[in-house]
């Protein structure tokens, strides 16, 4: 009977579901690509730990270096900014400098990859907190998920660092054989983890964020979207509030599903930041619970219409029951299967 060590289980089950997101799903390049990465790292870690093939033993820090770098640049691109910037490519150089390292002063590998791997998981938090979890082209009717899932991503990379720590203080210690199980068990988890959250529909950023293309286009017609032109120090919260109140009202865009940060920016014509900042300045709550309120009244008066729950959902801008429900019970204390009992005047 074959017996496969943990991180070549690892290596196969990541490589499966790259091969399905690559093949039959719209994932996003560089989330497939940081996929790819773990399963490549854990097809090296199982190769010189379990088999003896030393000789390769100098490519996993470098293979590693690159999970860091490909989870903060996809994060940038599908949280962050509004539009991709070339220096996001400096990131890749990371591994450049461990392989410059490994021949100049090999004493600091172990130190410079848990550096790395904490500083990008670091970061990936910080950022989150700062923008108060509104992700540019997370769809606002999940909610506070897109945010979680980054987050949880953040806490694998540091805590793959950890293991590495771990691994190093079993070794000064004489504990020869920890590092394998301490390999199977925590940096498999962290690799697992990694690659299984970067399939998540929740942060894969839609490629029509470049275009406007929002209820006011439903027979299809896509319209050039016009360059942010609004740039300013000062955040002009009524300014922008009575603008974004006048679209809500007019074009009803928190029907479109996949309405985004990032498009809704681009119609009122006000940088991302200033946008998010204006919402909670006015209302103190994010991007995406503003909008989801407007759907949620929204399928509440579709049920009191007589409309079934399925239908409600779908009508209102959701796209799933998870989030329809999670988003639901949030703002009117009941579950939509109890709303329809109530008196058909209720509101919010």
């Amino acid at each position: 009977m074959i017996v496969l060590p943990v991180p070549m289980v690892v290596a196969l089950l990541l490589g499966f579901l790259f091969l399905r997101a690559t093949l039959f799903s719209n994932t996003p390049r560089l989330l497939a690509a940081l996929l790819l990465a773990c399963a490549c790292q854990s097809v090296t870690v199982s190769v010189v730990q379990y088999y003896g093939v030393s000789e390769l033993r100098l490519l996993q820090p470098i293979t590693a270096s690159f999970i860091p770098a490909l989870a903060w640049v996809a994060f940038l691109d599908g949280g962050i900014r509004s539009r991709r910037h070339a220096t996001d490519l400096l990131h890749f150089l990371v591994p450049v400098g461990i392989a410059c390292a490994i021949i100049a002063a090999p004493i600091v590998i172990d130190a410079l990859l848990v550096v790395v791997f904490v500083g990008y998981g670091s970061a990936i938090l910080v950022m989150l907190h700062r923008q108060g979890n509104d992700l540019a082209h997370a769809r606002l009717a999940s909610g506070h998920v897109p945010a979680l899932v980054w987050r949880a991503i953040a806490i694998a990379l540091i805590a793959s660092a950890i293991s590495d720590v771990c691994i190093s203080l079993a070794l000064s210690f004489g504990y020869d054989s920890a590092p394998g199980l301490i390999l199977s068990i925590f940096s498999s988890i962290a690799l697992l983890t990694i690659g299984f959250l970067s399939l998540s529909p929740d942060i894969a950023s839609d490629p029509r964020d470049e275009i406007e293309d929002g209820p006011a286009s439903s027979m299809g017609v896509m319209h050039p979207v016009p360059p942010i032109s609004k740039a300013s120090d000062d955040v002009p919260v009524a300014d922008i509030m009575g603008q974004l109140e006048t679209l809500i009202a007019d074009k009803k865009l928190y029907l479109d599903p996949d309405l985004t940060l990032a498009r809704l920016a681009r119609r009122l014509g006000y940088p991302l930041k200033q946008v998010s900042t204006a919402i909670n300045a006015a209302t103190g709550e994010n991007v995406s619970r503003y909008i989801n309120k407007y759907r949620i009244e929204h399928a509440c008066r579709e049920l009191e219409a007589g409309q079934n729950i399925t239908t409600a959902m779908l009508a209102s801008g959701f796209n799933t029951k998870s989030n329809f429900n999670r988003e639901f019970l949030r703002i009117t204390g009941k579950t939509p299967s109890q709303w329809p009992q109530q008196p058909s005047s209720g509101s919010l």
